[in-house]
């Protein structure tokens, strides 16, 4: 493994930032092309974040931009590294899938720079894979060998059956899931997920969903909302997985979580299904940290899809120290303020800087992407130090946030 990259690679990868800069997406959508003409290679995937939208194709084409650009400086990729390393865990991708990724990406470079892809420019970019691609390695090694030290732990697919399935709300349904072997599970970080290959419509698909209950040795909750226009993972638990069917599962991965040792107060931000890590968190603080001040603020539509309400205000109120707070953007004709939900419309900077301690807490947001958008940048402009702000985003990390 090569500890540094030679000074005409860095040279010559710096030397590509307007090429990437100008046709990122259009080489990333090849490379996936290169990439999917191999089937086990086309199985590994999520493809329900390939579609029309491309956020898979974008996500990538930022993620390899921003690597040229901070060549020189890679302590600044940590955070991806280790959001890239999690999901490689969830999805099960191994040492021996990395050299197909680095033939479509070379690939693809050459198709689409033509004669710019000189072949100095390729056997750097080749390097420049390759160094990454060894970081990776070693970290996903590490994590691995964690989860598989642990009680409970386990590396690959495991099965899991279906003990419970519980109705939220009209549209997320909880799923309790408990070892098919009868054995233990491996305790989560409250605010991981867990990867699922589900069958439906006779293909295969993989799915994450945010693990909803607090850490244990038992049992994990998810709890899913039905997409009515999504891609099939949901409608197929909500409408056919039923008590007692078996679910192949990878162990808790994702690299948003509630630290051992919460140090500040936290407030705990959701929108939509965005909740269900919250209600893990909040699981977690309402039975280890007896004396840590939380804020959990969510933002439903209404009384019909606002999930877990009750589950929650008790955690509060057992605790002692947590406050509840909940928005309706389009309350129905039966929600009232003071009874079903504190307030109208949406969550604001300028609520969160009159109701939280804003500048001595850690936030954790979890959400649509819009959501997570305005409250991200909003509390950056409000002063709050960026690493005090945590977010978990379904599908890829867009640009928009990434930036």
């Amino acid at each position: 493994m090569s500890h540094q990259l030679s000074p005409q690679t860095i040279e010559l990868v710096k030397a590509s930032v307007p090429a990437l800069a100008a046709h990122g997406s259009e080489i990333t959508k090849r490379m996936y092309a290169k990439l999917f003409e191999d089937e086990h290679i086309k199985n590994l995937f999520n493809h329900s974040n390939q579609g029309e939208g491309g956020s898979q194709v974008h996500a990538l084409a930022a993620a390899i931009l921003g690597y040229a650009q901070n060549i020189e400086n890679l302590a600044v990729l940590t955070p991806v590294v280790e959001r890239i390393a999690h999901k490689h865990i969830g999805y099960h991708i191994l040492p021996e899938h990395y050299p197909y990724v680095a033939r479509a990406l070379l690939d693809a470079i050459r198709d689409v720079l033509g004669e710019a892809a000189t072949p100095e420019i390729l056997s750097a970019w080749g390097e420049a894979y390759w160094f990454l691609a060894d970081i990776l390695k070693a970290r996903e090694v590490k994590l691995r060998n964690s989860i598989e030290s642990q009680s409970g732990g386990w590396n690959g697919w495991r099965t899991l059956t279906i003990a419970e399935k519980l109705a939220e709300s009209e549209i997320v349904t909880s799923f309790i899931l408990r070892p098919t072997d009868g054995g233990k599970v491996i305790r989560h970080r409250p605010g991981q997920y867990l990867t699922f290959k589900l069958v439906v419509n006779g293909n295969e698909v993989k799915r994450n969903y945010s693990i909803s209950c607090g850490p244990n040795d038992e049992y994990y909750r998810i709890s899913v909302k039905r997409e009515a226009n999504g891609d099939g993972g949901s409608r197929y638990l909500h409408d056919e997985a039923h008590v007692g069917t078996i679910l192949e599962v990878t162990p808790p991965a994702g690299d948003f979580f509630l630290p051992d040792e919460p140090s500040r107060p936290v407030v705990l931000l959701s929108g939509g299904v965005g909740l269900t890590p919250m209600v893990s968190m909040l699981e977690a603080i309402a039975k280890g940290y007896p004396e840590l001040r939380a804020h959990f603020v969510h933002g439903a539509l209404n009384s019909a899809t606002h999930a877990m309400d009750r589950h929650v205000r008790s955690l509060a109120t057992e605790h002692g120290r947590v406050a509840v707070t909940t928005f309706y953007s389009e309350p129905s004709v039966k929600d009232a303020v003071g009874l079903s939900h504190d307030h109208d419309g949406f969550i604001t900077i300028d609520w969160l800087r009159n109701n939280t301690q804003i500048m001595a807490s850690d936030f954790y947001i979890c959400g649509p992407k819009p959501f997570l958008r305005s409250l991200v940048n909003g509390l950056l402009k409000a002063g709050v130090s960026s690493d005090r702000i945590h977010y978990e985003i379904f599908g890829p990390a867009d640009e928009l946030i990434a930036a």
